[in-house]
């Protein structure tokens, strides 16, 4: 475990039969807009009430990413897919392939300073985008390990000149 931060994830590790069923049916039309109009608003809630055992992404690796709006400077809440390197989480800003960055990494781009709470455990995090391309590279090779459907995403912000960003989030002491 990462500091007492939330659970690590191994991207490298082995799904079974109905995780890869689900990650196909996310990569469909319906379920690209199941998790866009359904999940994406509700699950913040679920995986709260839930102490982060229950959400729409079911069993794929999210969290609950607490951060300050970039121009209300209110806390806000999204529900994220997030794997480790290391003690490090990382976040992929692919706003489902979508035109625009989602407003959370506007957020953490505006106030770097995050909470990142599953299951319970909470830790706090700073987060900051990663720039370098072969780090990119690596990353979205373990991105694509972990949900398949970033190779989608990335393909679709192609074609509107959008390069998704990657944040890593490093625990503060």
């Amino acid at each position: 475990m990462n500091g007492g931060g939330v659970p690590q994830v191994d991207p490298l590790r082995q799904h079974g039969a109905f995780y890869r069923g689900y990650v196909r049916f996310l990569r469909t039309a319906p379920g690209r807009w199941v998790a866009i109009n359904l999940a994406a608003p509700i699950d913040p809630f679920l995986m709260r009430v839930s102490g982060g055992r229950v959400g729409a992404g079911l069993v794929l690796p999210s969290l609950n990413l607490t951060s300050t709006g970039a121009r209300s400077g209110q806390p806000r809440t999204a529900t994220v897919l997030y794997f480790s390197d290391g003690d490090d989480v990382i976040v992929i800003a692919s706003s489902f392939g979508r035109d625009k960055h989602p407003a959370w990494y506007h957020n953490l781009k505006a106030h770097p300073d995050a909470t990142l709470e599953r299951g319970g455990r909470t830790g706090r995090y700073r987060a900051t985008e990663v720039e370098d391309d072969a780090e990119r590279e690596r990353l979205f090779g373990l991105a694509d390990l972990v949900y398949g459907g970033y190779a989608d995403y990335r393909e679709r912000t192609a074609q509107v000149g959008r390069r998704i960003p990657i944040l890593r989030l490093q625990p503060v002491a």
